[in-house]
């Protein structure tokens, strides 16, 4: 995953933790900047609907549907998503 706050490649291995932190600036990880179903245009900023408002998207929280969003860096040197780097696998190998 890319650190929202330096942008540092982090490698993630058995999961983020609450109280885990960037290795280059400190920052927390277990954030929503961080999480697979923040989304900007869902209600509390959050593509999950059962999950708890949380006020501070960029301090460490509890919230258990915490999924770590993995981005690459793409040629452009853009982050592109899971579901960016899922799609082109798929079309890579797909059949036909």
């Amino acid at each position: 995953m890319i650190c929202h706050s330096c942008g540092q490649e982090i490698k993630v291995v058995g999961g983020i933790g609450r109280r885990d932190s960037c290795p280059k600036c400190e920052a927390d990880l277990h954030v929503c900047l961080n999480c697979n179903f923040y989304d900007e245009t869902k209600s509390n900023d959050c593509a999950e609907p059962s999950a708890e408002f949380v006020q501070n998207k960029t301090a460490s929280n509890f919230c258990e549907f915490f999924e770590p969003v993995i981005k690459k860096k793409g040629a452009s040197g853009k982050c592109i998503s899971k579901e960016e780097v899922l799609s082109a696998f798929d079309a890579l190998f797909k059949k036909g």
